[in-house]
């Protein structure tokens, strides 16, 4: 049954109701009429019916993702037969755009965190790779656990980041640095050259008469290598960085300068020497200086 012959009836019905309102036809002959019409409507449906289960049949053909990401290795080969209701699917796919980062933060710097992200304020993340040289990406804080971890004494944080470039893989291990605040003109100096003692951190520092002297320090954040002091140190102040567990205060030491290798890092005003303990005193103390 088509359209147009359905129409056609449709129009023979509405002169079979001119005639019989002219009283020139009987009127068994226009309820027919009628009801072949609404038989054809009814027929005209159902393969309106079968058209659109054929298509949906159709769209069984074609699988689509239903999401954007990356995928990886296929699980099936070309002649396995699968079904609706395997476990493991045809392929896995892994959404890296954006892409999530977990990361951990020691419980004594969670109140600073949330202070920061209660105010509504973007806490930008910056990813870096295991030797935390190479930058990766830029994101955001996404969001704070409920809990902190007691057998390690850290908080989990969540970021985001849009790894527009796909330089971010899942399960990509990664150093976060999260921006928390600005430190302006203040001395850093290495981490190898904090000593621990009764007097809390401490470093040796070269006097002018090549003689070290116990330095007590208030350290700030740490970067990589790189301790930020807020107390005892000035800059171009040289500190030991390698054998001092040996040293004693007042020991003297030779100075032996090397050629300075600066890092792509943060830069520092400290000097690049080599210490090394002077031949009157007990030998083989080795120390270095950044």
């Amino acid at each position: 049954m088509t359209r147009s012959s359905n129409t056609d009836k449709t129009h023979r019905l509405n002169a079979a109701f001119n005639l019989l309102a002219q009283d020139s036809i009987a009127a068994q002959q226009t309820v027919t009429q009628e009801s072949l019409i609404n038989q054809n409507k009814g027929t005209l449906e159902i393969d309106h019916g079968l058209v659109a289960s054929a298509k949906l049949q159709l769209t069984y053909t074609r699988i689509t993702a239903p999401i954007s990401g990356r995928l990886g290795l296929r699980l099936v080969d070309q002649g396995n037969i699968v079904h609706a209701a395997d476990t493991d699917g045809l392929v896995v796919i892994t959404q890296i755009q954006p892409i999530a980062v977990v990361f951990t933060l020691p419980e004594d710097r969670l109140q600073e965190v949330m202070k920061k992200f209660h105010s509504g304020k973007v806490m930008a993340l910056e990813a870096f790779d295991r030797r935390g040289q190479n930058k990766l990406a830029q994101g955001q804080l996404l969001a704070v656990d409920n809990q902190i971890d007691t057998t390690t004494g850290t908080i989990k944080l969540k970021g985001q980041f849009a790894n527009e470039d796909g330089a971010l893989f899942s399960n990509q291990f990664v150093n976060i640095r999260m921006n928390m605040d600005t430190l302006r003109s203040v001395t850093i100096m290495p981490t190898a050259a904090i000593q621990r003692g009764t007097m809390g951190a401490f470093v040796y520092v070269v006097k002018a008469d090549q003689t070290v002297s116990v330095r007590p320090l208030t350290l700030g954040p740490i970067e990589g290598d790189k301790v930020a002091v807020l107390e005892g140190l000035q800059p171009d102040e040289q500190v030991v960085v390698d054998g001092a567990d040996k040293l004693r205060e007042g020991m003297k030491v030779k100075l032996i300068t090397r050629d300075p290798k600066p890092s792509s890092g943060v830069k520092s005003s400290l000097p690049v020497n080599e210490i090394r303990q002077d031949k009157d005193q007990k030998s083989g103390n080795q120390g270095k200086l950044p």
